[in-house]
């Protein structure tokens, strides 16, 4: 068998061993998501018509402020997921298992490769979750063609897999399962401070440079255009360069930890 066999038998071997441990304790996975939908019913029922009156300086219409927030909250379910890995990757590297690995004939990146494939098809259904409440609330994407559904999964998938090789290398360096959940909070935290909620305009002036360059605005505004039909201009190219190049420095972080002596 050959040496790439070898690599896609281990990791296919990796990413079942994460999925069933993800299905035997959902716990975490349920807490990271429920924060999504808790934020989504609590800007559309309680802030709607206060948040909506200030997108068009119109009258208030939760229905458009819908429209508005679920593409931010999609990419914040992104996040929140990926908080999981960080911690998972942290409880493998602290109880002893890597070391064991280390010691049998496997493929030494498909440890690696098993969380992050797991991590991003965790982040595409949660996604999915979140998206199926946004639509029984009132989420309507309006004339989306084929071809932008593909796109939009498409950067669902690549945005999931930048941030997920990051919270790898995050759980790499957490000491324990709780510091890598604390080293992983700006993958929820950033979206609070981009385009999710409000309009990068209504922020004052000296701060919306960082909010319009922080790789989550672009990638919203992105996802926005395509199920909404809005403006996308320059954001598609930016989303796809920070997707990618957090991809190359995850990956290099990641590596370099991994190929270190467990703890």
């Amino acid at each position: 068998m050959s040496s790439l066999a070898l690599a896609v038998r281990d990791s296919n071997t990796m990413l079942r061993r994460n999925l069933l441990h993800a299905r035997r304790y959902p716990s975490l996975t349920l807490n990271l998501l429920l924060t999504p939908v808790m934020l989504l019913l609590l800007f559309v029922y309680i802030f709607g018509d206060v948040m909506s009156a200030g997108l068009g300086g119109g009258g208030a219409d939760r229905a458009e402020y819908i429209a508005y927030i679920v593409p931010g909250l999609l990419l914040m379910t992104v996040g929140s997921t990926v908080v999981g890995t960080a911690v998972s990757v942290s409880n493998d590297m602290t109880e002893g298992i890597i070391a064991r690995f280390r010691t049998m004939a496997i493929h030494r990146g498909s440890v690696l490769v098993g969380h992050v494939v797991g991590s991003v098809l965790q982040s595409v259904l949660s996604v999915v979750l979140v998206g199926a409440v946004a639509v029984a609330i009132g989420f309507r994407p309006t004339d989306v063609t084929a071809l932008e559904w593909l796109a939009a999964f498409g950067l669902l998938v690549l945005f999931a897999s930048a941030l997920t090789w990051v919270a790898v290398g995050m759980g790499l360096i957490s000491p324990n399962a709780e510091a890598a959940s604390n080293n992983a909070l700006p993958m929820i935290l950033l979206p609070l401070l981009s385009s999710a909620f409000i309009p990068v305009g209504t922020m004052p002036g000296w701060f919306q440079p960082i909010a319009e360059y922080q790789p989550f605005t672009p990638a919203i505004e992105t996802l926005r255009g395509l199920l909404l039909g809005s403006e996308i201009g320059h954001n598609g190219w930016l989303t796809v360069g920070w997707s990618l190049g957090l991809v190359v420095l995850g990956y290099l972080w990641s590596t370099s930890k991994f190929g270190q002596d467990p703890r």
